[in-house]
């Protein structure tokens, strides 16, 4: 995926944060916006500056751990925007102690949240962008899911998962001669970056193709 402007951008975990960055970045490059993520107040502040500058966005309140939500963010995208071409699968949890000391809720939330809700973005979203190419033989398309680190125990295994489920779906996506490619981001190894500097790193490496952002 090479050109973004007039492109459709839908990005979770979007209120705050990298979320925030990859958004800011998606307006810069005139690309339309589709914002998700779980905390409505910060998620309205972020969509009222983006609009503020000019962007054209689609805001909604989703919880990722749940298959319906995702769908209705597809669904959403799909109504108002006619198509999806880059899909930024960024809503982590985060929690610290070690892999005993965490509860099960602990466990499950970050697992649901990181891991669930990088599947889910995968499953539903592929076949729509699927179908995209099918009705435009220009399409290209991108998926980048983000493996954080900021934690341990469950987020490090949730991390492991994320960059197994993009190295996996970058192989079927090639295999099947998708015109849609995918990157796993890895924030905490792009080493000592601020996020705005690592949404637009991002930004470079979904043009080239890269697999791992690092």
């Amino acid at each position: 995926m090479k050109d973004f402007a007039g492109r459709v951008a839908v990005i979770t975990g979007a209120a705050a944060g990298l979320g925030r960055e990859f958004a800011n970045t998606a307006a810069s490059l005139r690309m339309k916006l589709v914002l998700a993520d779980l905390d409505a107040d910060a998620l309205e502040r972020t969509t009222d500056e983006l609009l503020s500058a000019g962007a054209d966005v689609l805001a909604m309140v989703c919880d990722v751990r749940k298959c319906s939500h995702v769908e209705e963010l597809a669904d959403a995208a799909m109504i108002r925007f006619h198509g999806v071409h880059l899909l930024v699968n960024n809503d982590c949890a985060q929690v610290d102690g070690l892999s005993w000391e965490l509860s099960e809720a602990d466990w499950e939330r970050v697992l649901d949240t990181n891991l669930w809700g990088a599947i889910h973005g995968v499953r539903i979203f592929v076949p729509l962008m699927l179908d995209c190419a099918r009705r435009d033989p220009g399409y290209r398309g991108h998926i980048v899911n983000t493996a954080s680190m900021a934690g341990q125990g469950a987020v490090k295994v949730a991390r492991q998962a994320v960059l197994a489920l993009s190295e996996t779906l970058h192989q079927d996506l090639l295999e099947t001669g998708a015109p849609i490619a995918a990157s796993v981001l890895c924030p905490e190894e792009v080493g000592g970056r601020g996020d705005a500097e690592i949404a637009r790193l991002a930004f470079e490496a979904i043009r080239a193709g890269t697999l791992h952002i690092r």
